[in-house]
């Protein structure tokens, strides 16, 4: 496949429908980010080439697909955070969900790893930014997953509790 040409393949899940409709290739490990597909010891050079064949046209045809907005990515130096408390004392205290427009300003009570790339975007005990927020939610409306928030749609945020009201 020409690799040059891979940035045009943004809309994957639409791109593997159109394998499946139009060369009948089922790529059913695909979702909004990745393309999967299997070769198995089944497979031989003829059903190697049908793939490769496939995946050549789809190339070819990427231009015509609906194309996403592309993932807000912050700037490196807004995801280095503030930590405010140990991770321990973050992650095992009290804590509350917030909606995620009010956790800006927040200590997190979770980790936040949006995957791909899985790379940690919160850490437990460090203070959370709107640009981090944005980041995450945008990630998310765009299908990455985030399989270790408390609540993987991300519209609320695992934050330590306000303890400030009660005392």
């Amino acid at each position: 496949m020409d690799h040059a040409r891979a940035p045009a393949l943004e809309a994957l899940e639409e791109s593997a429908e159109w394998l499946r409709a139009r060369r009948h290739v089922d790529a059913g490990g695909s979702d909004a980010c990745r393309i999967s597909a299997s070769i198995t010891h089944a497979d031989d050079d003829t059903t190697e080439e049908v793939l490769l064949a496939a995946l050549r046209a789809l190339a070819g045809h990427a231009d015509s697909l609906e194309r996403q907005p592309p993932v807000r990515l912050p700037d490196p130096s807004d995801l280095e955070l503030e930590q405010a408390v140990l991770p321990r004392d973050a992650f095992s205290g009290p804590a509350e969900h917030v909606p995620a427009e009010r956790a800006a300003g927040r200590i997190s009570a979770e980790l936040l790893s949006p995957y791909p790339p899985g790379v940690p975007a919160v850490a437990p005990g460090e203070v959370i930014t709107g640009e981090v927020v944005d980041h995450l939610q945008s990630g998310a409306a765009h299908g990455v997953i985030v399989p270790d928030a408390a609540d993987t749609s991300l519209r609320t945020l695992r934050v330590a509790a306000d303890t400030r009201a009660a005392a």
